[in-house]
């Protein structure tokens, strides 16, 4: 026994002894975090899962509020314009009613006067001359003159008029 007592207190034996129960301690100390990790992991990703589908389920709802919510201030701006277009227009059928809005109008639109009265119509004094376009328009054919008039107005409207 003097032998197995001597082996088993030498020096050798306890360092071997020694590093045998450091890696046990080591190798249980890593399975245990790489359970904890583990077990974090997969609620990890349960919870991102959860997440990502309650997002992915509610995208389109939310998306359709919105458009719903906007489509709604439109339809209230609409609304709103068209029922002051409706008091203008009863404005006028009111104004339409009254006699003397009908003559005041009627002589002014379509130059009627009164028996006994004499009517005149002023002519713009600048509307007598022409432009130097309009003065050879009768010699030129049809089309030329309509894209004369189109390039014009192309002008005009890019000039901001």
């Amino acid at each position: 026994m003097a032998v197995k007592d001597r082996d088993r207190f030498s020096t050798a034996t306890r360092i071997r002894l020694l590093g045998e129960q450091t890696a046990a301690r080591v190798y249980r100390s890593q399975t245990k975090r790489q359970a904890r990790r583990s077990r974090l992991t997969g609620r990890a990703a349960l919870l991102a899962m959860v997440v990502c589908s309650l997002v992915v389920a509610l995208a389109y709802p939310i998306r359709q509020y919105v458009a719903q919510r906007g489509e709604i201030a439109d339809l209230r701006r609409q609304k709103q314009q068209t029922q002051e277009r409706v008091e203008r227009l009863r404005d006028e059928k009111a104004r339409w009613q009254d006699d003397a809005y009908a003559e005041q109008q009627i002589r002014k639109r379509l130059h009627y006067v009164m028996p006994g009265e004499t009517g005149y119509i002023v002519v713009d004094p600048g509307a007598g001359k022409q432009s130097r376009t309009d003065l050879g328009a009768a010699d030129r054919p049809w089309y030329r003159n309509i894209w004369d008039e189109v390039d014009t107005s192309d002008t005009s409207d890019a000039s901001g008029g």
